[in-house]
């Protein structure tokens, strides 16, 4: 029987040499390049690029002799490349989209085939299982050209895509200041593609940048997969006090989100790094624009909606609604409660190596460390948020488990009062005090998250307990 492949929130993954095989990827190929020509790009550029895992490159080019066989034309990275990076070169050399071969985050033994549009951006919902759709069941159906004479004749075009985007981060924000600090900066690579890109930025002043985990090994060594959240980013905390360094950025594989480490070496929680980014933007740099969030991202973005003046739109789970939600409003900012954030005047696209630069330039032009920039924002939204989250692996009928959680109705969770539910995507209770507790399937894995954010530091754990009883987990 044939392998169904199925589009999570950017494209496809799996397990290398399991599902993850060369056929399927070059039909995975076949299935973007159809909805590409039906879309009326025939004969346009598409870039394609790859990370760091196990025989990225050969999947990479595989599919750009799928695209080549299509008839279009391929700009294909030189070496693994960050997916923000990716993202700028589909805008920088007006191609219509881009193929990533990529799992980001995920475990090593996994691989992934993520899609863009023109705009650099994830395509939405619609176009993604239109993709799907598209895609053969069989290798026969697959149109292929070789990769030696597509390359000889001019087709694929090999190319460096990191220049264009110094040039372009440098537009944004400036760099200088950031280099003459004398800021002591530790940085966790994760084994991935954003190795050595704060060194290349930064490099040649007073401030120091110290790498780990900067080189290629598809195990990922000393950490579960390259994830930035604990205990992932054990060793780079370890290294940033051993180092007295003053922060610590963390680039996942991909190096389109960034995790952050104060300078104690205590991890700062993804939500509160967006709400950072966004206040530094709002205060510091003094702009406005719409803040686009996803269900499961801080509620402080909403009170600083309210204080600045600026919408704030809520949005699905990934960046697959974040991305239009951006372009249709030029927002500021979007971002994710996994980490990954994306800025106006960029692509539209995660970026976890601007969202690192402008936390420097945060400290810089504040002259503050990171509990202090944490200490301001508490302040101007008026006191402490707290956050968790807890994925448990479940079984049984999905429909049967979600029509449970709708017919529970519970009065209270962890304490608190359940004032609302939202149905958006997965089930978001709202609670008294402004927080909320959230849960939702994986679409590509059996498994649920509980997710929830609170004011009462010590009713998170409560909280979420009481919602894997809600799921029927407890």
């Amino acid at each position: 029987m044939t392998f169904k492949i199925k589009f999570g929130t950017d494209g496809w993954r799996g397990v290398i040499a399991e599902e993850y095989t060369f056929d399927n990827v070059r039909r995975c190929a076949q299935g973007y390049a159809s909805y590409m020509l039906e879309q009326g790009n025939a004969g346009k550029w598409i870039v394609v690029g790859y990370d760091k895992r196990f025989a990225s490159e050969n999947f990479a080019a595989a599919t750009a002799e799928v695209l080549a066989g299509n008839g279009f034309k391929v700009y294909l990275t030189d070496s693994a490349t960050p997916t923000p990076v990716i993202a700028f070169a589909v805008v920088n050399t007006k191609a219509c989209g881009a193929v990533n071969i990529t799992a980001s985050h995920n475990p090593p033994a996994d691989n992934g085939f993520k899609v863009r549009n023109e705009t650099g951006g994830a395509i939405d919902p619609e176009g993604l299982l239109r993709i799907e759709a598209l895609i053969p069941d069989s290798i026969d159906s697959v149109k292929r050209s070789t990769y030696n004479t597509e390359v000889s004749a001019g087709n694929i075009v090999v190319f460096d895509a990191h220049a264009p985007y110094f040039e372009h981060i440098q537009k944004l924000i400036d760099l200088q200041p950031i280099r003459d600090a004398g800021l002591t900066v530790q940085v966790d690579a994760m084994w991935g593609n954003g190795a050595g890109y704060f060194t290349k930025l930064l490099g040649g002043g007073k401030t120091k940048i110290l790498e780990i985990h900067a080189e290629r090994n598809p195990t990922f060594p000393e950490m579960k997969r390259p994830e930035p959240i604990r205990p992932n980013i054990d060793k780079g905390l370890e290294a940033t006090v051993t180092n007295k360094a003053d922060i610590l950025l963390i680039l996942d594989g991909d190096a389109d989100r960034c995790g952050i480490g104060d300078e104690n070496g205590e991890f700062i929680n993804q939500l509160r790094v967006y709400a950072l980014l966004a206040y530094y933007l709002l205060e510091v740099r003094g702009e406005r624009g719409d803040i686009v969030k996803t269900l499961s991202t801080t509620n402080m973005l909403n009170r600083l909606g309210e204080i600045y003046g600026v919408p704030v739109h809520e949005t699905g789970v990934g960046f697959k609604y974040v991305a239009p939600k951006m372009t249709e409003t030029d927002a500021l900012i979007g971002g994710e409660e996994s980490g990954g954030y994306a800025f106006r005047g960029n692509v539209p696209e995660r970026d976890g190596i601007l969202a690192g630069l402008y936390m420097l330039d945060f400290m810089v032009r504040t002259g503050k460390k990171p509990t202090e920039l944490l200490k301001m924002l508490f302040d101007k939204v008026g006191g402490e948020y707290f956050y968790d989250r807890v994925d448990s692996a479940f079984s049984g009928d999905r429909a049967a488990r979600e029509q449970m959680i709708l017919d529970a109705k519970p009065a209270t969770l962890g304490g608190l009062k359940v004032t609302d539910l939202i149905t958006v995507d997965g089930f978001q209770f709202r609670m008294e005090d402004g927080g909320w507790m959230l849960i939702r399937f994986s679409g590509t894995e059996p498994i649920m998250r509980v997710y929830c954010e609170t004011r009462h530091a010590d009713k998170v754990q409560a909280i979420l307990k009481d919602g894997l009883k809600v799921a029927g987990i407890q």
